[in-house]
């Protein structure tokens, strides 16, 4: 049912009232596996962190960046970092180099207390165009002209570290989704049909990942019902069942989608494979704000905490056969925003990313947004606002979020892909900002970054050449505010 006024004014309401949950304990509830609850600890146990989070709540961050003897990785002091794979350097276990253009990236619990990690190569186009493109593994290839596919990588406790081919034949694997139930959902940031550029499949679409059962991953299938387009990342509600996805793209400029699964569905290990292709409904957003008007683009939003209501509206093509997804809609009928980038689910919703906006989005510019949409309320509430940076090569500020992370601190983990310098860094659930790590290696943006289901290790990746690092020091819960 579409949202009336006066329903909306309820929920928005509601919404602002829910924002101090936001990346507290919440977000430690919502870290992958291992992080328990306040409900599942003991009153003494929840009075030490209340307190502690009182001693601390005054020092934001972890202190100023100490540039890097090696060259690669600047951090705040007490820290240390480990290249765990790097592009034509570390070897799969097949003996070929490790694929080139990290993106994003999940951690999972392996077998015998290793870390297993799924992590994107962003390989577009053809695979002669590339050095090191993902290897074509046999019985794992959706397309053998594409250079692009994901790798998983095992982690053991004695830092010893191997790496496998999870799917290869895709195409520009820029973000995806972690799924409750385990798996790795991989997106394609790129639409070319069978025919164009030298591919011989069409792409635009989202393939699973099991980083714990390479048998699963046999014979690629992509899931049709998700829609081909230029897609970004996913996450998958797992209450109610919802996939939410971006996109990345301009002219028009790119939506936040919701795919509802047909009634019965189950979601669970290989069952998104067995959809047909037309299963469930592709909707893509109109947002309304708190007087009721039609909000074209989410660029709009000027100040953190705004609020807006979210109706649905089906996409008529998924497939895009005649016209691209996002051209099936006219200017006055959906919400759009300029490079819809990351997201993760946490707090019973899903943290979203728009990268930056200039002359290309109607309103002001911005050099970065991070949305909360809460599918109860069906409100998104603008959680992080980042203004233009004026030097975005002088250190201190940062420009262009792109891969996110809810930490088990509190708040969120933003990976830096703007102009300039390159930085990971926090931001409270008010909004305010402190440096991680900054990357003094070269120019390149930061990608993938997720915490270990333990939480003590930060991993992220420098995408150019390709390297994956492990951060590890005194992390400690960050204040509310």
């Amino acid at each position: 049912m579409p949202l009336n006024r006066r329903e909306f004014a309820k929920q928005s309401t509601a919404a602002g009232a829910g924002l101090v949950l936001t990346g507290t304990v919440a977000a430690l509830a919502t870290a992958p596996e291992a992080l328990a609850t306040a409900d599942d600890r003991d009153d003494r146990d929840v009075r030490a962190e209340e307190q502690a989070e009182a001693g601390n709540r005054r020092r934001l961050g972890y202190g100023p960046l100490v540039e890097d003897p090696a060259g690669m990785l600047a951090l705040p002091a007490g820290f240390t970092y480990r290249v765990i794979t790097h592009s034509g350097v570390t070897k799969l276990e097949s003996g070929e180099f490790t694929p080139q253009k990290h993106d994003g990236t999940a951690t999972f619990a392996g077998p015998r207390g290793t870390t297993l990690l799924v992590n994107n190569h962003e390989l577009k186009g053809k695979r002669s165009g590339w050095t090191h493109p993902v290897p074509l593994t046999e019985g794992l290839v959706y397309d053998p002209a594409a250079a692009g596919g994901c790798t998983v990588v095992e982690v053991h406790r004695d830092g010893t570290v191997a790496e496998w081919v999870g799917i290869a034949g895709t195409s520009t694997n820029c973000a995806g989704g972690r799924t409750s139930w385990g798996t790795w959902l991989t997106c394609e940031e790129n639409s070319d049909r069978a025919g164009e550029n030298g591919m011989t499949k069409d792409h635009g679409y989202v393939f699973e990942v099991d980083p714990r059962d390479r048998r699963a991953n046999r014979d690629p299938k992509p899931i049709k019902a998700f829609g081909r387009y230029d897609h970004e990342a996913v996450v998958i509600d797992p209450k109610r069942g919802h996939a939410y996805l971006t996109e990345d793209a301009d002219e028009p400029n790119g939506l936040f989608f919701r795919w509802v699964p047909p009634k019965g569905f189950e979601h669970g290990r290989g069952k998104l494979r067995t959809l047909a292709d037309d299963a469930g409904i592709l909707q893509a957003p109109r947002c309304i704000d708190s007087g009721g008007r039609f909000v074209d683009d989410l660029s709009r939003a000027t100040r953190i905490g705004t609020v807006y209501g979210v109706d649905w509206l089906d996409v008529p093509d998924r497939d895009g056969r005649e016209v691209e997804v996002r051209r099936q809609f006219g200017p006055d009928e959906v919400t759009r925003a300029r490079k819809l980038e990351g997201m993760w689910w946490a707090d019973g919703g899903a943290y979203i990313v728009s990268s930056y906006a200039r002359d290309e989005s109607p309103g002001p510019s911005h050099d970065g947004q991070v949305w909360f949409y809460d599918p109860k309320r069906r409100t998104l509430t603008l959680q992080v606002l980042l203004g233009v940076n004026p030097d975005p090569y002088k250190d201190g500020a940062y420009d262009g979020p792109d891969n996110i992370t809810v930490s088990p601190y509190g708040g969120l983990v933003i990976a830096e892909d703007g102009e300039g310098v390159q930085h990971l860094f926090g931001a409270t659930e008010r909004g305010r900002t402190y440096p991680i790590a900054r990357n003094d290696l070269n120019d390149s943006e930061f990608t993938g970054v997720v915490f270990s289901c333990d939480g003590d290790t930060l991993f992220a990746n420098i995408q150019d050449p390709g390297i994956m690092v492990a951060i590890t020091g005194p992390w400690r819960r960050q204040p509310r505010r």
